[in-house]
């Protein structure tokens, strides 16, 4: 049997637009409450900045990212690995 409510609200967030992702954000988690993000398209050049700002002042954790286009290049989100990403 399902539960009444889902498990977990995740957003997907397109690492690529920016501060325009923080509007977006905002709108869904007050209409549905989420409980995460995914955080897509890493693997360019985009460094998803916006997602410190997101997870900030939502106080929502970020539970995957994806690296690439295949079901593979969906991981979990390691804080010390993107960290170290962003001032290697």
């Amino acid at each position: 049997k399902l539960p009444k409510k889902p498990m977990e609200i995740l957003l997907v967030v397109d690492s690529t637009q920016g501060q325009n992702v923080l509007n977006q954000a905002r709108g869904f988690n007050e209409a549905v409450g989420i409980t995460g993000l995914v955080l897509t398209k890493l693997d360019g050049t985009s460094k998803g900045g916006v997602v410190v700002s997101i997870v900030d002042e939502l106080k929502v954790p970020i539970k995957f990212i994806g690296v690439g286009e295949g079901i593979e290049d969906l991981l979990l989100f390691d804080a010390k690995e993107y960290v170290d990403a962003l001032f290697p």
